[in-house]
Formats: structure tokens, C-alpha cells, sequence
């Protein structure tokens, strides 16, 4: 077959497939177009999950009649001052948007610049372009998309439901809305009721307001303020605590410039600052921003934009893991206030008829308290009491209701200690608890002295297929540097023959077992460091106050005293919360006293 030229609207809509995928990424073009425009409101108008019709209007600075005429052509853009393609200070710069979206779609702009003395329009349909024609528009751009890829109906039946086009599209208004703050946006249509984000304050408290909009109060109550800064490189914003977790990694915001991203380097960096917090199948709620000088990033190694490579990338990496680590010591104590409001959800008012007086139901009446959560209160009388060494006087119990958990009142089922604080209650998973403590102190000791060992009397044997015989041993080494001495003990078994002497006793065999399984999974490529995190985890599991073990009343208070003292201690090893805290009025209200 001869060489030929394409065709223009051949080339135009080879050019749209690769910027237009599906009605999200012309909405995400013609949204950051308007923001690029000096926009303090924005306004986005679906009809049919966008396949039907995407408006955008916004109040930005519009173009005059000649610029309106060159914005529909093929590499025409005012975002480029010169010839530098590395230094690039705005969200779009390529100049294909318009021309390949009117490539496939009817497309009309309306727009008015205030040195023009009215508004003027043009059209665009299936690449072929109007004249431009005066019209009605009192300031900003109007841009209009009927019939997306009736130009081209083969890219039609790749579009999913509706709802589901729909849903792509306010993903990219939440995260277009999160990188501008200042910004007012509204998004409707007649797949979902209007949602309006309005123009938040400048500066952290407008940037986590807008992040509370648009994430829920949820993270707002549970976020923690990120800020780091080296070599010109800033990373700012906000995570939640490790306790409040997502099955997915969808709640993970990453900006770079402003600009919204799903860059690999940016999603490791952040398993790596959170792999100490986390197990692999949970995920944290964040979102980070990158700022850093135009000529350190290149935006241009993705036709969407949403992939960015560094001239630094190294740099980039360890500022982001440093920045979250620093960040989540800090709030080392805190758990996410969800559980409280989880245990709070658990209680429902009494159903009552129309008229009728309004009663709270007994706890064990049908609809006061959640069943499952009923048969937990089912237990008679607290394995520990501690109501009598209270001192109404004011002795050391009052004064312990200072501390952050307060001072131990009872302990129920032999596995949760419940404090009261000055202002409430907390309960104590104290296995959990420990487990962290456990964990902590493992890596200080590795850190700084080397894990002081014990040797065991008789060497603990544990029979395990030949294959995990053959990792154990192989990690030998490794597993030293943690107070863990291993032998071979024949083809289906090894010797424990010392333990970290801080664990005291503990099923060495069991242990052993649940370390032969981790290494099993491990990647070969899993660097060292975090192969002797998951070992200590491991460790400090066994090495923990069980559940179902009953304390005194001083080792409660001694565990939350360490729990006070002790970094990370809001979460256990793999994420979970170490405890629930219940504000007093919390607890006023379910007794209705507010």
C-alpha cells in the first residue's frame, strides 16, 4: 500500500482520541481552561452523563474575536509566551483541546473579553468550523458539548452506563475543585442533585475547608496538616490517621503544580511513608501538593496530562515520605474520632408512632440498641472493678483523668480497659495496645542498642514444610538481628533457640509458624528495612498482653501511661485503632440530655 497524506479531519480525530476519551476528559479540558482564564466560578451543566451535553461557564477574562477565531485551530494556544516547552505555569498548554473535542462533537463557545463591546460565538461540528457571529454573554466563557463521537459512533458503545459517565465526571470536578480552593465550583445534572463547592479563605484552614467539602467531614475531623520544604521542593496538605483507612487507594489526591495526578512515584511514596501504619490490603485518605519550579517537571509525557516525571525524582520520593512520617508522628497518639461516632451509630431511637409520646427504648428492646452491638453489653459484671480505688479526694485515680486516656476504671471481658477522662470515656483494645508498644520498642532497641536476646532453656520446635524450613534458614541472618536464633532441626523443622528478651515468654513455635507464612509472600525486590518491620510486627504480635488475659489495676494505668508516652500508639501494627474515645456529650445525648 503507497504512502499518503491523511486527511485534516482525519488527523483531527486521530488527535481527539488521544485528549477526548469519554465526556469526563472534555469536561476536565474545558474546566481547566477556565481556571487557566483567571475563573472564580465555574459552573458545569451534564446532560446524559455528558454524552448528551457538557456546559461550562465560568467568569473568567474570555477572549476577544480574533482570539475566539484561532482558539478552534490545531496548535493555537495563548499559554505559551514563547517557544519553551519545559517551563509550563498553566494546567493546559497544548492547544488541541477545542479542535479535537469539535472534531467529534457539536461544539459552540461563546465568550466576551472586556476590551470587546459584546460577546462573540462560534461552532464547531464534527470539524467543521462557522463563522464567528456576534452574541449575547455579559462576561467569562460559555463552552457547549452536544452529541459527544457522533462524528465518530464506533467510540460510542465504549462509554459505560450513564451513571457511571457521570460519576467520571464529578471525579474530575472534586479534584479540579481540591487543587483551587479559591474557587467557587457547581456541578449539576440530571443524574445527581447539584452539588456546590463555594469559594473557601486563603491559606491551610481555606484549603482543609474545601477538602472537608469535598471528602467529608470525616477527614476533616481526622486530618493532619503535612508541610516540608527542601531544595526548592514543597509538599503540603493533608492526611488522615492511619485508623481511617480505605479498601482502595481511590482516596488518594496527588497535585503537582496544581495540576491533578495518579503518578506512580507519588502512590509509592506514599505505601512507603504509610507501610510502618498499614497492612498491604488498606489504604490512607489524603491529598498531597507538589510544588516545585516548571523546569524541574515535565507535564508533557502524558497526552491527559495526569503522569509527570522529575528532574529529581529521588528528592521528590524521600521529601513526600519524610513530610508524612513527620506529620503522623507527631499526631502519634491520636485514634480517628470514627470510632467513637461508630459506637454512637450503634444506638437508635425508639420507633414510635405518629402522635405518640417519645420514648427511649431499653437497651434490649428491638431498635435501642443495634443487635450485634447488644450482645457485646451481655456480659454481667466487669472482670475488674476499680471503682474502689478511686480517691473522691482527689488522690492518684482523679488525678489520672488528666492524662489524654485518663485513669482505668474496669476492665470487661478480660480484653478492654475503660478509662474516664475530664470530658468522656475511652476504651482500650489491650492487645492492640501493646502490640504498638511492643513494636515501638523493638525498632528503638534494633535502632540504637541491638535486641537483647534470652536463651531458652530448651529449644522450642516447630515442624513446617520443607520450603519455609529452607526461607527461615536462608533469613537466618535477619531474623538474629531481631533476637531470633534459628537452626535447621532436621527436613521439616527448625529450633528456636533464642527469643528478644523483651517479649518474655511466648509460643516461640507459633511465632515461627506465622513468620514462615509473611515470607512466603514476601517480594524478593522488598527492601531489607521493611522485611525487619514485618518480622518485628510479627514479633510483637506474639509478645503482646493477650485478649482474654486479666490485669491489675496498676498495669492498666502502667499501659496507658506507655500508651501516652509511646509513638504511633493510636493504631496497632496492622491499622486498627487502639481505642475509642466518647465525648461526655456524646454520651448526654443518647440519654437525651441534649
Amino acid at each position: 500500500m503507497p504512502v499518503r497524506q491523511l486527511s485534516e479531519a482525519v488527523i483531527n480525530r486521530i488527535a481527539a482520541g488521544e485528549v477526548v476519551e469519554r465526556p469526563a476528559s472534555v469536561v476536565k479540558e474545558l474546566v481547566e481552561n477556565a481556571l487557566d482564564a483567571g475563573a472564580r466560578r465555574i459552573e458545569v451543566l451534564t446532560d446524559g452523563g455528558g454524552r448528551r451535553l457538557i456546559r461550562v461557564s465560568d467568569d473568567g477574562e474570555g477572549m476577544t474575536r480574533a482570539d475566539l477565531a484561532l482558539a478552534v485551530e490545531r496548535h493555537a494556544t495563548s499559554k505559551l509566551a514563547g517557544d519553551d516547552l519545559v517551563a509550563i505555569r498553566t494546567l493546559g498548554f497544548r492547544g488541541e483541546a477545542l479542535p479535537s473535542i469539535g472534531a467529534v462533537a457539536r461544539l459552540s463557545i461563546a465568550t466576551r473579553h472586556a476590551s470587546e463591546p459584546h460577546a462573540w460565538a462560534i461552532a464547531v461540528d464534527a470539524g467543521v468550523k462557522s463563522e464567528v457571529k456576534p452574541a449575547a454573554l455579559g462576561a467569562g466563557t460559555r463552552g457547549e458539548v452536544r452529541d459527544l463521537f457522533h462524528a465518530t459512533p464506533a467510540r460510542l458503545k465504549f462509554l459505560k452506563l450513564d451513571r457511571t459517565e457521570a460519576e467520571a465526571v464529578r471525579e474530575v470536578v472534586r479534584r479540579l475543585a481540591m487543587s483551587r480552593p479559591d474557587v467557587a465550583f457547581t456541578l449539576a445534572g440530571e443524574e445527581r442533585a447539584p452539588v456546590s463547592f463555594a469559594a473557601a479563605l486563603p491559606g491551610p484552614p481555606g484549603r482543609l475547608a474545601r477538602l472537608g467539602d469535598v471528602l467529608g467531614a470525616e477527614f476533616r475531623a481526622n486530618a493532619v496538616a503535612i508541610a516540608a520544604e527542601r531544595e526548592a521542593v514543597v509538599i503540603d496538605g493533608y492526611a488522615a490517621l492511619p485508623t481511617l483507612t480505605r479498601a482502595n487507594a481511590l482516596g488518594q489526591y496527588l497535585f503537582v503544580n496544581g495540576r491533578p495526578v495518579r503518578d506512580k512515584l507519588l502512590l509509592g511514596a506514599v505505601r512507603a511513608a504509610y507501610a510502618d501504619y498499614l497492612p498491604r490490603d488498606r489504604h490512607p485518605l489524603l491529598a498531597l501538593f507538589v510544588t516545585l519550579d516548571a523546569r524541574e517537571v515535565d507535564v508533557n509525557v502524558h497526552p491527559a496530562k495526569a503522569e509527570v516525571r522529575f528532574r529529581n525524582a529521588g528528592l521528590v520520593r524521600a521529601l513526600i515520605v519524610q513530610a508524612l512520617k513527620t506529620a503522623l508522628a507527631r499526631e502519634a497518639t491520636r485514634a480517628a474520632s470514627t470510632g467513637g461516632s461508630a459506637t454512637i451509630a450503634a444506638f437508635r431511637p425508639a420507633v414510635r408512632p405518629r402522635g405518640a409520646p417519645y420514648i427511649y427504648a431499653p437497651l434490649r428492646a428491638s431498635g435501642g440498641l443495634a443487635e450485634p452491638a447488644q450482645a457485646a453489653f451481655d456480659t454481667g459484671l466487669p472482670a475488674a472493678d476499680l471503682r474502689g480505688a478511686i480517691d473522691i479526694a482527689g488522690g492518684p485515680q482523679a488525678d489520672a483523668r488528666d492524662h489524654p486516656l485518663g485513669a482505668a476504671r474496669a476492665q470487661v471481658h478480660d480484653t478492654y480497659i475503660v478509662t474516664q477522662t475530664q470530658d468522656g470515656l475511652v476504651i482500650v483494645d489491650q492487645h492492640a495496645a501493646h502490640e504498638r508498644i511492643v513494636y515501638e520498642k523493638l525498632k528503638a532497641a534494633l535502632e540504637n542498642t541491638g535486641v537483647a536476646r534470652q536463651i531458652l532453656l530448651i529449644p522450642e520446635i516447630a515442624e513446617l514444610d520443607e520450603a519455609d524450613v529452607e526461607r527461615l534458614t536462608a533469613r537466618a541472618d535477619e531474623l538474629a538481628r531481631y533476637g531470633l536464633v534459628v537452626e535447621p532441626f532436621g527436613p521439616g523443622a527448625v529450633a528456636l533457640r533464642e527469643t528478644p528478651a523483651l517479649l518474655g515468654e511466648i509460643d516461640g513455635a507459633g511465632l515461627i509458624r506465622d513468620l514462615a507464612e509473611h515470607m512466603a509472600e514476601w517480594d524478593e525486590a522488598l527492601p531489607l528495612e521493611r522485611r525487619l518491620m514485618q518480622v518485628a510486627s510479627s514479633m510483637a504480635c506474639h509478645g503482646s498482653v493477650r485478649a482474654g488475659r486479666r490485669l491489675k489495676p496498676e498495669e492498666m494505668n502502667a499501659l496507658l501511661r506507655e500508651m501516652e508516652a509511646t509513638p504511633n500508639s493510636g493504631q496497632c501494627n496492622h491499622g486498627r485503632p487502639t481505642y475509642v474515645e466518647l465525648k461526655l456529650a456524646d454520651i448526654e445525648r443518647l440519654f437525651g440530655r441534649r
